[in-house]
């Protein structure tokens, strides 16, 4: 299952490991991804489904304009973002998909045709 829902940064589906973490988990015959994203706005995050896959994409912004040379250090990271997701069937209703942003956290909850945990059988008892 974690290779399955693993990153594809060498894909190029990644924008980085620091931004976009997701938590990925069935519950109720759903798929639900919880993703961190600090400092973006809601108008900001675009959500779709492309071939077979979930694609959560968008910006964040800075709210003032810094000059570089008034760093420290730069440990937030700012611009456009993409994480992208393999869904484990073909037949996703987009229009039956849910999203809800709340403190820098998204929930996107996929609804399942059948249980990924009931159909996972162990290879090696």
């Amino acid at each position: 299952m974690d290779a399955f829902f693993g990153d594809f940064a060498d894909l190029g589906f990644d924008f980085g490991p620091r931004y976009g973490r997701t938590d990925i988990y069935e519950k109720n015959r759903n798929l639900v991804f919880e993703t961190e994203l600090p400092g973006t706005k809601k108008e900001d995050i675009d959500i779709k489904v492309e071939q077979g896959r979930l694609v959560i994409s968008g910006e964040t912004k800075r709210s003032d304009e810094v000059k570089e040379e008034n760093y420290f250090r730069v440990g937030r990271q700012y611009g456009r973002f993409q994480r992208s997701f393999p869904l484990p069937q073909e037949s996703i209703d987009a229009e039956e998909i849910k999203a809800a942003f709340m403190n820098g956290i998204l929930k996107v909850t996929v609804p399942l045709e059948e249980s990924i945990m009931e159909k996972e059988k162990p290879i090696l008892k």
